[in-house]
């Protein structure tokens, strides 16, 4: 199976989305979880993947201040709210 994976130094100007990023550690995943890869791709894969975590997580983070900012703006005025989806 031909990884779909990008060099953990792709995308690294703020283009990436964050599904993607996903969607490539969803693949990771699932090639460490099948057991059959050779110790030094494990801990290659391994590697990707702690990259990608850190890439989401920064996008997370970005958003989540965003929408403080939204919510009423920075420092002890900020607030949060719980994210509801809309059911229908």
């Amino acid at each position: 199976m031909a990884s779909e994976s990008k060099p953990a130094s792709a995308a690294t100007d703020g283009s990436e989305r964050f599904e993607d990023i996903l969607t490539r550690l969803r693949a990771l995943v699932e090639r460490l979880e099948g057991g059959n890869l050779p110790l030094e791709d494990s801990l290659r894969a391994f590697e990707e993947g702690m990259e990608l975590c850190r890439r989401g997580t920064t996008i997370l983070d970005g958003a989540e201040k965003k929408v403080e900012l939204l919510l009423g703006g920075a420092g002890p005025a900020a607030r949060t709210a719980p994210f509801e989806i809309p059911e229908g």
